[in-house]
């Protein structure tokens, strides 16, 4: 039996790690680590263990789900010790020896990794799997994206800054610079020069790195917003041939990882709600956009579940590949 390993297992992701490996059935031999503070403590029966230089002897494949700093430090352990790490930081996902992993795209980049594949960016999971199919049969030049991304994004502090000040006005904040209660924030992540954040980023450079194409062109705007879990995101998609609404509808019905929810006169639409703790990514509010006489701009609705599509269940759906093509 292979042995996997969880490295931050006591974080969100961690543990939605955990589960979804549990969910799954996966035939696998699970550690857990994380740090010294943590040592002992019991998630689902396993205790947690002191992450060391030590920690990955005998360990087949690790799942990681730490901070970048963190990740940089025991990377090389867990590769002399001969494991493939699966790492949900954002540490090595633009290395060019490093595969960028989104299972029901681009699988078969999990073939040419070295030790390491990257697990994207949650906003970006959720973009490309809700667009992916509209991409194949429309082509694409060019996305502009706006998220409206949960608290619970920015971790533990990030729900408690929600939880406490929707119970009173004068709590401090911890997570973000302003009151998120009743608020919207058009800010994750430091600005550059030109006024673009990290986060704002991460969708066209890693949305070009997964689709291989390199030419791709994406304007994008992070909102955090009061929500606690599920980002939501307004995708206007310029194609490469004129869209046909219908035939969107029947390609996404057929989309692996995609529910249809495209009924906006009986008000079935994605939500946030809707899309918490399960995997698919929901995709609605389908439309032309009229303001293109070519008829070659289409306008969509997508919703997904940041802590388990977005994170734990497309590093757990990686590790699937690895363990099918062990057999």
């Amino acid at each position: 039996m292979k042995k996997v390993a969880i490295a931050g297992a006591t974080g969100a992701v961690g543990r939605q790690m955990l589960e979804c490996i549990r969910e799954r059935n996966l035939p696998v031999e699970v550690k857990l680590l994380a740090s010294a503070r943590s040592k002992g403590k019991v998630i689902d029966g396993l205790v947690v263990e002191e992450l060391t230089p030590d920690s990955f002897q005998g360990v087949d494949y690790v799942l990681g789900a730490c901070e970048n700093d963190v990740t940089k430090r025991w990377m090389p352990w867990a590769q002399e010790a001969g494991c493939v790490v699966v790492d949900n930081s954002s540490a090595f996902r633009l290395d060019d020896n490093v595969p960028l992993v989104v299972p029901e795209i681009n699988a078969d980049d999990i073939d040419h990794h070295n030790g390491i594949i990257a697990n994207p960016n949650c906003s970006t999971i959720i973009a490309l799997v809700g667009c992916d199919a509209l991409k194949k049969e429309f082509g694409l030049k060019r996305m502009i994206v706006t998220t409206m991304q949960a608290v619970s994004g920015a971790g533990v502090k990030g729900i408690a800054d929600l939880e406490n000040q929707v119970k009173g006005e004068d709590v401090p904040f911890q997570a973000f610079p302003y009151q998120i209660a009743y608020n919207l924030i058009p800010q994750i992540g430091d600005f550059d020069e030109f006024g673009i954040s990290k986060e704002e980023w991460k969708m066209q450079n890693e949305g070009r790195k997964i689709w291989h194409e390199p030419e791709l062109l994406v304007n994008c705007t992070c909102v955090r917003v009061p929500v606690m879990r599920s980002h939501s995101e307004s995708i206007t998609l310029e194609c490469e041939t004129e869209v046909d609404v219908a035939r969107a509808r029947e390609v996404l019905k057929q989309a692996a990882g995609v529910q249809l929810k495209d009924d906006p006169q009986n008000r079935v639409y994605p939500m946030p709600l809707d899309t918490t703790d399960q995997d698919d990514v929901f995709v609605g509010r389908i439309r032309k956009d009229l303001t293109d006489p070519e008829g070659k701009t289409l306008q969509v609705f997508v919703c997904g579940d940041q802590i388990r599509k977005g994170a734990a269940t497309n590093a757990v759906q990686i590790l699937e590949k690895l363990l099918e093509k062990a057999e």
